[in-house]
């Protein structure tokens, strides 16, 4: 029933959006009609392929080039929907600034074959920068640590669609190169039912480093069976912190990694997150560096934790809706100054999720190096 009310919603926002597309910008663009009537049939087409993706996204049972193709609909169908809406701005300042006719038309044909061009140009550049997987270098200095470490994280993955065995594999081959003492994933790693994902899965038993592999859950873990997922992930030889801590590196010269559930945990009743207990024992002579998968969990850490190590948002994946993502999370990609004593790094995201488009973010291995303060 929840599956079928969300559908419901979302297909009524997508034809909400096709709406204000057809009337704000279509209608309003000096073309032929045959021309228009094309962009609108373009729509409808795109519209349907939204309502195709949803059912490919839980059922990956076609070839990965048709399900590429039904992937980016929900990513045309935003840009352009931006690209609209400063349209609309645009033409209707146009409408009210005091120009002679002649001027007037010349301005509104420039927006007409500009938008359509920035739309376009848009759709093909997010496409693009999805393709691309950088490694992110970043020195994090923490108090109380006595020796450098070399810690890479990955995060949101999203195993499923077109993050295939092969996607993951050359993941790991990046990962292992940089030679890490140890490898944390935060959260996402899988968005697919666990029968379709071990294939994948599976490629991170050959991640390599000093001190182990460690994972939490995210978010999506609790949509498709947070339990069989941990279990999983277990019998591929990586650690998962629940509420736990460990400590890395030799006595007194390491730090202590601690994980926590994701905040989700406290909205479906069952794998909470819980710092106190994710904090029990630890080192207090030594760093402590805590896995929370959501930015926002910052809110509930103390000074006891020296640095956060988040994903989630994945960078706003599509620029404009970075702004949407700010609402929610109160960081967004990078490293930040939490508090005096608190750090919080955010990945931007190893994977993405749903249409396989990125604008104005990359997808990120992040290469962190502590080091003792000076």
């Amino acid at each position: 029933m929840r599956f079928i009310i969300f559908l419901t919603i979302a297909l009524s926002v997508f034809a909400l959006l096709n709406l204000y597309i057809v009337k704000r910008f279509i209608n309003k663009l000096h073309i032929q009609t045959k021309y228009q009537k094309y962009l609108k049939l373009f729509l409808l087409i795109n519209f349907i392929g939204i309502i195709g993706y949803m059912y490919a996204r839980y059922n990956p049972t076609m070839p990965n080039e048709i399900f590429f193709l039904l992937s980016l609909p929900i990513g045309v169908l935003f840009l352009f929907f931006c690209v609209a809406v400063l349209y609309d701005i645009t033409h209707t300042l146009i409408k009210k600034v005091p120009l002679k006719k002649e001027r007037r038309e010349f301005f509104k044909k420039s927006l007409d074959i500009s938008s359509f061009v920035v739309g376009t140009g848009l759709v093909g550049r997010s496409i693009y920068e999805a393709t691309i997987l950088e490694v992110e270098d970043v020195d994090i200095r923490l108090d109380k640590l006595k020796k450098e470490y070399k810690v890479v994280q990955l995060s949101d993955v999203h195993i499923g669609g077109l993050i295939t065995k092969d996607v993951i594999a050359n993941i790991v081959k990046k990962v292992n190169a940089l030679d890490p003492d140890v490898v944390v994933i935060t959260g996402d790693l899988v968005d697919i039912s666990l029968k379709y994902a071990k294939p994948a899965l599976e490629e991170l038993q050959k991640l390599q480093s000093t001190y182990g592999t460690y994972f939490i859950v995210g978010n999506h873990e609790y949509i498709h069976g947070v339990e069989s997922i941990i279990d999983e992930v277990k019998s591929l030889g990586i650690t998962v912190l629940e509420n736990q801590n460990v400590y890395i590196g030799s006595q007194n010269e390491g730090f202590n990694l601690s994980g926590v559930y994701d905040v989700m945990g406290d909205r479906v009743g069952h794998h909470k997150p819980d710092l106190k207990k994710a904090l029990e024992n630890k080192d207090d002579q030594s760093p402590t560096v805590l896995l929370a998968h959501q930015p926002r969990y910052i809110y509930d850490v103390d000074d006891s934790v020296d640095l956060v190590l988040s994903g989630h948002t994945h960078g706003g994946q599509l620029y404009p809706f970075r702004l949407l993502v700010s609402l929610v999370q109160p960081y967004i990609a990078g490293l930040y100054q939490h508090s005096d004593k608190t750090q919080i790094y955010v990945n931007k995201g190893t994977g993405y999720w749903g249409p396989p488009m990125r604008l104005g973010t990359s997808c990120e291995i992040t290469n962190i190096t502590l080091k003792p303060t000076i």
